[in-house]
């Protein structure tokens, strides 16, 4: 940390003059001629002058270096290193910027226009960490508005190339998960797929799409899979088809829950976090703070019960053993717990756990997943699509190294404490070493962040690189 020069004071500028002018003129000019006496003068003019610079410009100061976690972010976030070169295409405005017109009518639920400020981040959180740092990293983030984060990074990174020539990927950036959200209750299934089949009639007209038929091509969308794969029989959801056109089936897509069976082409990326840090200092600062952050619970639980016989059985399950355990921290989230929507609440629930268990949402996945890695937090699974069969470009190959698994129909789910408990301690030291290294890859970079200062890969450069791969492979 560079410290502040400080100017000398009033008191010590008038003690300056004072060494110096303390004689009159006369008995100045008289000792002028004196060689010995001009060299004594100018050593305690000298040394004088030395002693007051060391006192007043560098005054003493309390030690605020940072330690740092084991492991340092890869440097390689602000190069291109040539794996990568992606082309954004510049959308009619109706496929994404122009949708935030309306943003108070983009969810059915919820007024978005506070979430799709500040490229998508939503508001500035205060009251959180590190919030001494040059810019706040901490934002109330919806946990459906990845596709905008992601639009903005890739405006911004340095693999972005403004000619198509050179590009190997092609980034569409379509506000589908927007969109989709804003129609859940349209009832004509031709109006609800209207922008969708737009979106494909305009990309098959474009030459850079005609050259290898859309295969170097990518979406990244803010909602699940399931939210895009309306078929024609079966229940209607709200959902349309885009992820059903023939056209899109050839572009690979990002999202934030796949499809385990019929998403060959799809790939999950994490939910948003609060957390977007501009520099590396601020990714090593909260990663070293994780790791010496105090659990005094073994483990914790944040959720709502739910309706439906198997989205319910696991958890009240989980929030009948979490009560009845002392070594159990619950945050209930029915009847419209405040604590449930306060980021701080959350954070802090997680922080102060060794294990964090992460039940199926309306989903297989949710976004607790990645609110409980960014604390530090060991997630335990219940079912293998949570997110083994979601995130394998982010995650470590081997789960166990990160995680815990108990089957929710095995005998295991019934008493969790019990088998956590059995884990020793080193292991557990090891597991959570492995979350806390794995947290700058599942966050998401603020948009804004100089290339020079981001010194570690967020997960949009680990979703370009494994694209590139991807692409490279299927061309």
């Amino acid at each position: 940390m560079l410290l502040s020069k400080k100017q000398p004071t009033a008191a010590a500028t008038q003690w300056i003059e004072k060494v110096k002018y303390h004689k009159n003129r006369d008995s100045y000019f008289k000792f002028l001629g004196n060689p010995h006496f001009r060299y004594t003068a100018f050593l305690l003019v000298f040394l004088s002058l030395w002693f007051l610079l060391q006192v007043f410009w560098f005054p003493p100061t309390k030690s605020t270096q940072t330690k740092f976690s084991t492991t340092t972010p890869k440097p390689s976030a602000g190069k291109c290193n040539g794996d990568v070169a992606v082309y954004v295409y510049n959308l009619p405005a109706e496929f994404n910027l122009g949708l935030l017109d309306d943003c108070s009518h983009l969810n059915v639920y919820t007024n978005m226009c506070p979430h799709v400020a500040n490229h998508g981040l939503g508001q500035p959180l205060d009251n959180m960490d590190l919030q001494s740092s040059d810019s706040n990293p901490w934002f109330a983030t919806h946990q459906f508005i990845a596709e905008m984060i992601f639009h903005a990074r890739v405006e911004n990174h340095p693999c972005r190339t403004w000619d198509p020539s050179k590009a190997n990927l092609f980034y569409v950036p379509f506000y589908g998960g927007l969109h989709v959200s804003s129609n859940f209750r349209e009832p004509n299934h031709a109006i609800r797929d209207a922008l969708a089949v737009r979106l494909v009639d305009f990309l098959q007209a474009q030459p850079t799409w005609r050259k290898k038929n859309g295969k170097d091509h990518f979406l990244a969308l803010g909602r699940t899979s399931w939210d895009f794969m309306r078929a024609n029989s079966g229940p209607d959801f709200g959902a349309n088809c885009l992820l059903n056109l023939p056209c899109v089936k050839n572009m690979s897509v990002l999202t934030v829950e796949r499809n385990p069976w019929k998403g060959s082409n799809q790939h999950g990326i994490p939910y948003p976090s609060y957390f977007h840090p501009s520099t590396s200092d601020q990714m090593m600062t909260w990663q070293n703070m994780m790791q010496q952050s105090n659990r005094p619970y073994l483990f914790s639980f944040i959720g709502a019960p739910r309706k439906g016989v198997g989205k319910a059985a696991i958890r009240d399950e989980m929030i009948k053993q979490c009560m009845e355990s002392t070594q159990c921290k619950i945050l209930k989230c029915d009847h419209g717990n405040p604590k449930c929507y306060n980021p701080s609440e959350i954070l802090k629930v997680m922080r102060e756990s060794r294990f964090c268990l992460q039940a199926p949402g309306d989903s297989f996945t949710r976004r607790s997943t990645f609110d409980a890695i960014l604390s530090g937090c060991i997630p335990v699974f219940f079912s293998r699509h949570t997110a083994y069969t979601q995130y394998s470009w982010f995650l470590p190959e081997e789960a166990s190294k990160y995680s815990v698994y108990m089957d929710e129909q095995s005998e295991e789910s019934k008493r969790i404490e019990e088998v956590l408990m059995k884990i020793p301690k080193e292991e557990v030291d090891t597991m959570r070493a492995t979350v806390i290294d794995m947290i700058p890859r599942l966050t998401y970079a603020h948009p804004n962040a100089s290339h020079s200062d981001l010194g570690f890969e967020d997960a949009v450069d680990v979703a370009l690189q494994a694209l590139a791969q991807h692409v490279r492979d299927k061309v």
